[in-house]
C-alpha cells in the first residue's frame, strides 16, 4: 500500500506530522506495510514551481492507494493565472473523489455535544463551486463592473453515484436516508437532484427515504440531530451542514472526513477544518480531525479490498483517539486542555501501542 503524503498549508505541516506518528503505529501493530512518499502543495510548492498545484503531483496521485492531504489557505493564495490553484478542488475534481464522507458522532465525555451519530454523503465535484463548474474558465463571472453571477452545475450521473453510495452506506447503519435540497425554488437544479435520489432508492426497498428542505434540515439538524443517520446532499449544502453537524457534535477540530471514488479504488483523507494561519507554528492545533480522517482512510481500503488487519487498524485509531480525549488532561486547547498539537498525537499512538501490547499478552 503506498500514501502520498501532502501537509499544504498553515497548521498543515504540523497536524500532519502528528497523524504520521499516529499511523506509523498502527502501521506497526497492525502489519500494514505502507509506503509513504510526501509531495509539495500549497504555498511550499507556490514558492519552488511557481504553483499551488502542480499537474504532475495530480498524475502520481493516480498510482498510490490512499493520499493524505493537510488543509490549505486557499483564500490567500494568489490568482489562478499567477499560480493559486485550489489544491483541495484540484484533488476532488481532476481525480474524481466525488464522494465526501462527514461523520458527525457525539461523545458522552464532551458534555457540550448533542447526541447524534450521522454521517453526511458530500457531492464533491460540482455544484455552487466556480472552480469545478466548468470546462474552461471558471463559473463566477462579472458582465458588468457592479454585477455578479455565478453558474451552479448539477449532474444526473454526479447526483445518482452520491445517492447510492449513500444508500448502501445506509444498508450498513440504521437504513435511513435523508436527502437535503431546495427544490421548491431551485426546480431544475435540486429538481434533477432528488429526481436521481428517488430513482436509487427504488434500489434499496429496505431504505427509508425523507427529504427536507435545507433551511428547515437546519433548524431540525439544531434541534434534534439523533433522529439523522445518512444524509445525502449536493456540494454546497453539504459543506455548511457539515460543519454545523460537526460543531454540535462537540467540535469542528473532531470531524474526519474522506473524499473517495470506490470505483476507481482510490481515498484522501483530509481534515474538515481549514489552515488556521493564525495559529500556524505554535505547536497548539487540535490534530484529531486529520487523524481520525486517516483512520476513516484505513478502514475504507480494508472495506474495499476485503483486508480485515486495515478495517481493525481504521477502528482502533478511533478507538485510541476516544481514549485519549475522555481524560480531560489530555486535551488540546481548543476542548479545554493543555496539551500540544505533537504531544497529542504521542498520547494517541501510545494508546495504539498499548493495546496492541495487552491483545498480544491476552492471546499468548
Amino acid at each position: 500500500m503506498k500514501i502520498m503524503v501532502t501537509p499544504c498549508d498553515g497548521i498543515g505541516p504540523e497536524i500532519t506530522a502528528a497523524t504520521m506518528e499516529v499511523l506509523q503505529a498502527t502501521d506497526k501493530a497492525y502489519g500494514l506495510g505502507l509506503t509513504y512518499d510526501y509531495e509539495d502543495t500549497g504555498f511550499t510548492s507556490l514558492e519552488k514551481c511557481g504553483t499551488t498545484l502542480r499537474d504532475e503531483v495530480l498524475e502520481r496521485a493516480r498510482g498510490y492507494d490512499g493520499i493524505i492531504l493537510g488543509p490549505q489557505s486557499h483564500m490567500d493564495y494568489p490568482a489562478r493565472d499567477k499560480g493559486g490553484v485550489n489544491v483541495s478542488a484540484g484533488f476532488r475534481v481532476k481525480l474524481d473523489l466525488y464522494a465526501n464522507v462527514r461523520p458527525a458522532r457525539s461523545r458522552d465525555f464532551l458534555n457540550n455535544a448533542k447526541k447524534m451519530d450521522l454521517v453526511i454523503m458530500r457531492e464533491a465535484t460540482e455544484g455552487f463551486y466556480p472552480d469545478r463548474n466548468m470546462v474552461a474558465g471558471t463559473g463566477e463571472f462579472m458582465p458588468t463592473p457592479d454585477v455578479a453571477l455565478s453558474v451552479r452545475k448539477i449532474t444526473a450521473q454526479a447526483c445518482e453515484r452520491i445517492a447510492r453510495q449513500a444508500f448502501i452506506l445506509a444498508m450498513k447503519r440504521d437504513k435511513r436516508v435523508t436527502a437535503v435540497h431546495k427544490a421548491n425554488n431551485f426546480i431544475l437544479t435540486d429538481g434533477l437532484f432528488m429526481k436521481q435520489v428517488r430513482k436509487v432508492a427504488e434500489e434499496f426497498p429496505e431504505v427509508k427515504l425523507n427529504d427536507f428542505i435545507i433551511d428547515a434540515m437546519a433548524a431540525h439538524l439544531v434541534r434534534d440531530p439523533s433522529r439523522f443517520d445518512v444524509i445525502v446532499t449536493t456540494n454546497f449544502y453539504a459543506d455548511i451542514l457539515s460543519d454545523l453537524a460537526s460543531e454540535l457534535s462537540g467540535s469542528l477540530g473532531l470531524a474526519g472526513s474522506i473524499n473517495a471514488n470506490a470505483e476507481l479504488g482510490l481515498v484522501c483523507a483530509q481534515a474538515q477544518h481549514g489552515s488556521a494561519p493564525d495559529i500556524q507554528n505554535k505547536n497548539i492545533a487540535n490534530p484529531t480531525s486529520l487523524i481520525l480522517s486517516v483512520g476513516m482512510m484505513l478502514s475504507w481500503l480494508g472495506e474495499q479490498r476485503k483486508l480485515a488487519n486495515f478495517e481493525a487498524a481504521g477502528a482502533e485509531i478511533e478507538r485510541a483517539v476516544d481514549e485519549v480525549l475522555a481524560n480531560p488532561a489530555s486535551r488540546t486547547r481548543d476542548l479545554g486542555g493543555n496539551v500540544n498539537t505533537d504531544a497529542f498525537g504521542t498520547l494517541v499512538a501510545q494508546a495504539i501501542r498499548n493495546d496492541g501490547g495487552a491483545k498480544k499478552a491476552a492471546n499468548a
